[in-house]
């Protein structure tokens, strides 16, 4: 994998909660990605949650005490990526919008907005990588996470560095762009609407015909493993920075044995 000359890139890495408590895989696979990218990674001790779930519980003041922390701890960084369209859509797009009224901490949120990325889009976009040296047999299908896809435009990017992964064949899913249901605090708040939605995914994900379902969000990926779990699916689930990073040889989202913290 190659990016354009230039002098390395200090990225932050923002781990995102979930692939740190459910699928640090995805992490280490998306550190390979930067690094032979030709970035220089840093992984802040500092870091907590991106304070997405108190801001859409209406916990205004909890949401902007986090904001704060975050950007208190990356700003220092050239760069910030996630692997997750929802974390770095919360500090892009809702940061700035929630320390608006604070002068000083609006600028500097804006500031970390402007260099924040998903980590798929920023190395397509940013470093201009082109293809990955991986390779991964089979029909796989891809879901275009709403925060991702509707805040920060992720949508060919993926499908491009997947285009040279070699052995896969990419299977477009019906209803791509529809919600899988997850939506954060919404699938607890209700259950019964999200059990209905991912239903539907699922069904679309299997008259496909793909063996391994990918996607950019932990959060998408781990609500339709578990529905494809209880429906008795042998499909595989896996975040796609495992797949571009020849990373994707353990088991998957769900599966026993799958990687632990």
């Amino acid at each position: 994998m190659s990016a354009p000359g230039r002098f390395p890139l200090r990225v932050g890495f923002f781990v995102t909660c979930l692939v740190d408590m459910f699928r640090p895989s995805v992490g280490f696979a998306a550190i390979k990605l930067l690094e032979d990218a030709g970035c220089v990674v840093e992984v802040p001790s500092g870091q907590t949650c991106c304070g997405q779930p108190a801001y859409n519980s209406g916990d205004k003041a909890n949401a902007k005490a986090i904001a704060k922390r975050t950007i208190a701890t990356f700003e220092v960084y050239d760069r910030i990526v996630a692997p997750s369209g929802s974390c770095g859509g919360m500090i892009k797009t809702h940061y700035p919008e929630l320390l608006a009224d604070e002068p000083e901490w609006s600028m500097r949120a804006r500031r970390l907005a402007d260099k924040t990325h998903e980590l798929v889009s920023f190395l397509v976009d940013v470093l201009g990588v082109e293809r990955v040296a991986a390779a991964y047999a089979g029909k796989v299908t891809y879901h275009d996470s709403c925060s991702g896809l509707r805040e920060l435009g992720v949508k060919a990017q993926p499908r491009k560095l997947l285009g040279t992964v070699e052995g896969l064949e990419l299977v477009e899913l019906k209803g791509v762009e529809t919600c899988c249901g997850f939506g954060g605090t919404f699938c607890v708040k209700y259950g019964d609407i999200s059990t209905e939605i991912v239903g539907k995914k699922t069904a679309d994900i299997a008259s496909t015909g793909a063996g391994t379902l990918l996607a950019g969000d932990l959060g998408c990926l781990l609500n339709m493993a578990g529905k494809l779990s209880r429906e008795g699916s042998k499909l595989r689930v896996r975040h796609v920075a495992e797949v571009l990073a020849g990373l994707a040889t353990g088991p998957a989202i769900g599966e026993p044995g799958e990687p632990e913290r």
